[in-house]
């Protein structure tokens, strides 16, 4: 099993990789449009399957922040609004694509709770900051420097929510242990990373029907 990345991708290299994620991403937003192939998803029920294991993070008793990283179209801000729409919610999604971002502002007529940017890193500070699917890709980029890539993005992530985060992963083929393009991981060296370089604990999300897991990491003085 594989550790969990102990370096940060120097600057050249992170600008690499951000603009072949920009150019991919763009691709299906302007080749499918707002729907979920247009964000590589398959369905709209597993893109709610997935919303849901992310959200298990935030407590939406009382108004919170959310940052939304590698947002797409915006299909979660949909997916609150339809569920969470008692709860009091700023909102902020950003992704890397100009195309997505386009998309998002045109389809989500009602922004006074919400808003959409273009952008590589956490614009601000939130409660919490959930991603969903931003690691899946890994398109031609070498797996030790996917995974540099990874645990920056974490790192980001971290430094920018008050009470917590989540993201997900896809797990191994047990067929195809290695497929082309893509990053598939096991959970325990994303919970180790957390524990060593966030300080922070992390719950491991699964067995709800798709080959990934969802780690939700807590702050060390907040969140769940």
């Amino acid at each position: 099993m594989r550790a969990a990345p102990d370096r940060e991708c120097d600057a050249r290299v992170l600008d690499e990789i951000h603009a072949s994620v920009e150019s991919y991403y763009s691709e299906k937003i302007i080749a499918f449009g707002p729907v979920p192939a247009g964000a590589d998803w398959d369905s709209i029920i597993t893109q709610d399957v997935r919303f849901l294991q992310l959200l298990r993070i935030c407590d939406f008793s009382a108004p919170l922040a959310l940052n939304d990283v590698g947002c797409g179209y915006g299909a979660l801000l949909s997916y609150l609004s339809r569920y969470h729409g008692e709860t009091e919610i700023d909102y902020l999604g950003f992704d890397l694509s100009p195309a997505m971002i386009a998309q998002a502002d045109r389809l989500q007529r009602d922004l006074s709770r919400a808003g959409f940017r273009v952008a590589a890193h956490s614009p601000r500070v939130a409660d919490y900051s959930v991603a969903s699917g931003i690691f899946n890709v890994r398109l031609d980029h070498p797996v030790e420097t996917w995974e540099r890539y990874v645990g920056q993005t974490l790192v980001d992530m971290h430094a920018h929510s008050r009470r917590g985060l989540a993201v997900n992963f896809m797990t191994p083929d047990p067929v195809n242990a290695d497929p082309e393009r893509l990053y598939c991981t096991m959970p325990e060296p994303w919970v180790q990373f957390a524990r060593d370089r966030l300080r922070s604990s992390a719950k491991v999300v699964a067995g709800y029907g798709l080959r990934e897991f969802t780690l939700l990491i807590s702050t060390p003085d907040g969140g769940r």
